[in-house]
Order: C-alpha cells, then sequence, then structure tokens
C-alpha cells in the first residue's frame, strides 16, 4: 500500500528523518505489519522486544507528505555484560523500497547510537544487505540469543574502535 499523494512520485518528495513519539507507535507498527506480516512475533529476535520499549530518541520514521514511509526501530539489549543495541525491525513502504531509504534509515539510527554513547549494534538480517553498512556475522558463540536463529545471520557492528573485545554473552532485553 502506497502512502504517496495521488499526484506524487517518490523521486518529487524528500522524506524527513525524525525520531520516533510514543504517539507514532501505530504508524510504527502498521509499516511492520505490512512489510512482514504476523509471522515475525514468532522470531527470536521478537523476544527481546516484548516486555522492553524501544529507544524512542534512536528509533527513527521516515516521513513524507504527512505520513510514515519507513521506520527503524532500537532497543537496548546486554550481550554477557555488554549494554549493547538491538536494531529492528525497520521497514520500507512498497512505494520507497529500492531508493536507498533503508540504508539512510539505518546509517542516521546508528548515528544516533554512537551520539548516545552506545558502542555497538547487534540484529537478526541478511548479510549481504547489511555488510555494506558496516555488519559483519558475529563469531560462533559470542552472542547467544533467547532461541533459534542462523548462526550467518546474526549480526553486529562497532560504532566506537574496541566495541566488540571480549563481548560475550547470552543477549537479554534491558
Amino acid at each position: 500500500m502506497s502512502t504517496l499523494p495521488p499526484t506524487a512520485k517518490p523521486a518529487e518528495i524528500q522524506p524527513i528523518l525524525k525520531a520516533e513519539r510514543p504517539e507514532d507507535s501505530w504508524r510504527v507498527d502498521a509499516l511492520i505489519e505490512r512489510a512482514f506480516g504476523p509471522g515475525r512475533l514468532a522470531k527470536t529476535a521478537e523476544r527481546l522486544r516484548e516486555h522492553n520499549a524501544p529507544l524512542y530518541d534512536l528509533s527513527l520514521i521516515a516521513w513524507a507528505s504527512g505520513e510514515a514511509i519507513g521506520c527503524v526501530r532500537m532497543w537496548p539489549i546486554h550481550i554477557g555484560q555488554t549494554p549493547a543495541v538491538l536494531l529492528g525491525p525497520f521497514a520500507v513502504d512498497d512505494a520507497w523500497r529500492s531508493r536507498g531509504l533503508g540504508v539512510q534509515l539505518i546509517e542516521a539510527a546508528c548515528a544516533a547510537a554512537a551520539r548516545d554513547g552506545h558502542g555497538l549494534v547487534l540484529l537478526v538480517g541478511d548479510e549481504p544487505y547489511f555488510r555494506k553498512l558496516g555488519f559483519a556475522i558475529t563469531p560462533a558463540g559470542a552472542a547467544q540469543l533467547p532461541g533459534p536463529v542462523d548462526p550467518r545471520r546474526l549480526l553486529w557492528r562497532a560504532l566506537t574502535p574496541g566495541a566488540l573485545d571480549g563481548v560475550q554473552g547470552p543477549v537479554r532485553a534491558g
């Protein structure tokens, strides 16, 4: 479902990224539902989001013509004793896909996390896509999620030099 006005084309409008506000949660939830469907709730990463609250100042919404057209959420987690941020989900409206908006959202969210003093970001995602954004496969056993996950899809990115050194343990919310 496109959120563009009937006469507008994505090339004519530049999205504006803004921090998510609690009152925008329903818009983000709608984008995520359209992108991933109800099956997303069964995924292991969802266990880290249950009973957890997004970091609204780091979670972003892309706006165009008054409509939310993309989003990325960031969540507080720990890997063992190390504080980190979980990235995801992120979603882009169908009419805006393949235009670089997802990359823009992820880069801006990671930059916001770095400015806020976070050292690393963890996510479950497609390695070929996220590699170009500085993410790498997490070494075997370094981070144990609370459920099954394809180890080739468990990725992390240091936001500060040395942030990944010695990081190891179970991943938990908060």
